[in-house]
């Protein structure tokens, strides 16, 4: 889920960067990295924490050059601690130097086998990043006489799974994305520059412009005053992540062409086709705001912020321990007393996916003197792990898993409790459901999972003359 991005630009591209990654900030917090080429070293530079505590003007003033890639980190639980693991990742081999990033989450069996594979060919790993797998093939290839572009091609046609990825390859910019588009990627136009983002605000912070998606399945080629593509895998059906449209993207963001603000609203608006008795309808800031505003123009119940947010405390989903994510809570949100006061309120959310956050939400407003508490979701019930990249590793933290939406009402203690459902989902995307990663709502792939019996799995296959 980490947030990547790539620039070239003739006036230089550490400060756009490092603006570019401040917009996809809450793609990752656990770290964050440059890397720049000046035409003939590779700049690099990495930490712990987030962007405003990894960078400072004078560390941007030591990444010179007109290309760089950068990453704002997110990882799974099994990769958590690992300083090594931070991205960018830097190598030089046999005169090439290169430089890389992704947001990916290959399927275990490809992943291991790759990795037996290049030891095998000599190649020593000295993380437990998919970046570093994705390198190694690439310098393979390069070593074995390939050129640049088809050493990139070959690399993608043996991966399986979700990705999105930048990468600086002496001196030129490349940008790829899985065949099934579960991993966003735009590209945009800038003044005197491009550049490749994960959400299009990276571009809209740059006053850049939109040019499109990355199309899944296509090798983006940028130098200094041009852009080329290639398509270099086919699929029957797309699989965009479903949750980027309920959480993880910022509602401002065009993610495949829906703005993912419109998305929420008309969630909300769906919401709001069952009746409810309220005195008003209050967000779960921030990522409940657009659902909300569907419900409350929908159903007539005034809008207004029961909860107010703590603008210094990070996205408590995205928190890496279970004991961070529930102190973080009560730091993070306040009833405002007034509003909520012998009121019946309906709340609204994007997700519950283990819980505890959702029960000590409504417990917080209740305490508050709130009469009732309505709780509204705006995404499906969540039962199945991700093993795309959203860190729901097992089915037993997931609190919908095996229960009753009655169950899960009485554990959270609201008053009421209703999810949009399936169809509303779909159709407040936008996006055909065939062609939507559904998986966490159903327990259908669209690879086959080892040990996951069920798959809704789409035929990936090479381009035609590729």
């Amino acid at each position: 889920m980490s947030g990547i991005a790539g620039i070239v630009d003739s006036r230089g591209v550490a400060y756009p960067l490092y603006y570019a990654l401040h917009a996809l900030q809450h793609r990752g917090q656990e770290a964050a990295g440059i890397s720049t080429f000046d035409g003939r070293d590779l700049s690099l530079y990495k930490g712990p924490g987030q962007l405003s505590e990894v960078f400072n003007e004078s560390v941007l003033a030591k990444l010179p050059g007109n290309v760089g890639i950068g990453q704002v980190l997110y990882t799974q639980k099994a990769h958590r601690g690992r300083p090594e693991n931070i991205q960018p990742l830097k190598f030089s081999f046999q005169g090439h130097v290169l430089s890389i990033t992704v947001s990916a989450a290959l399927v275990q069996d490809n992943r291991e086998a790759l990795r037996t594979e290049y030891e095998g060919k000599g190649h020593i790993f000295s993380t437990t990043t998919n970046a570093e797998l994705i390198a190694a093939m690439i310098a393979h290839e390069l070593i074995s006489g390939e050129n640049a572009e088809n050493s990139f091609v070959n690399a993608m046609r043996r991966l399986k799974g979700a990705y999105a990825g930048v990468a600086i390859l002496d001196g030129v910019l490349y940008a790829f994305r899985d065949p099934l588009g579960t991993k966003p990627l735009c590209l945009g136009k800038l003044a005197t520059g491009y550049i490749v983002a994960s959400e299009s605000v990276a571009i809209d912070t740059l006053s850049g412009m939109l040019i499109r998606d990355v199309v899944p399945g296509e090798l983006v080629t940028i130098t200094g005053d041009s852009v080329s593509g290639r398509q270099v895998l086919e699929a029957d059906h797309r699989a965009f992540c479903v949750f980027e449209y309920v959480y993880t993207a910022r509602p401002d963001s065009v993610i495949d062409g829906v703005l993912v603000y419109d998305a929420r609203r008309k969630i909300g608006e769906k919401l709001a086709k069952n009746p409810v008795q309220a005195d008003l309808v209050s967000p779960v800031p921030d990522s409940g705001t657009a659902f909300a505003t569907g419900f409350a123009d929908m159903s007539a119940i005034p809008y207004m912020e029961g909860l107010l947010k703590n603008r210094y405390v990070g996205r408590t989903f995205i928190m890496p321990a279970q004991s961070l994510r529930e102190n973080a809570v009560r730091m993070k949100l306040n009833p405002v007393r007034r509003h909520v006061e012998n009121k019946s309120v309906v709340l609204v959310d994007d997700s519950i996916v283990r819980g505890t956050t959702s029960l000590r939400i409504v417990e917080m407003v209740r305490d508050f003197g709130a009469a009732e508490v309505h709780m509204r979701i705006g995404s499906t019930p969540i039962i199945a792990p991700c093993y795309f990249g959203v860190d729901l590793p097992t089915r037993e933290e997931l609190i919908a898993n095996g229960r009753s939406v009655e169950e899960i009402r009485k554990m959270i203690h609201a008053t009421t409790l209703e999810y949009v459902s399936e169809e509303d989902l779909v159709d407040s995307v936008g996006i055909p459901g065939v062609d939507l990663c559904m998986a966490c709502a159903c327990g259908k792939y669209p690879l086959a999972i080892p040990g996951e019996p069920q798959c809704a799995c789409r035929r990936v296959y090479p381009a035609k003359d590729n």
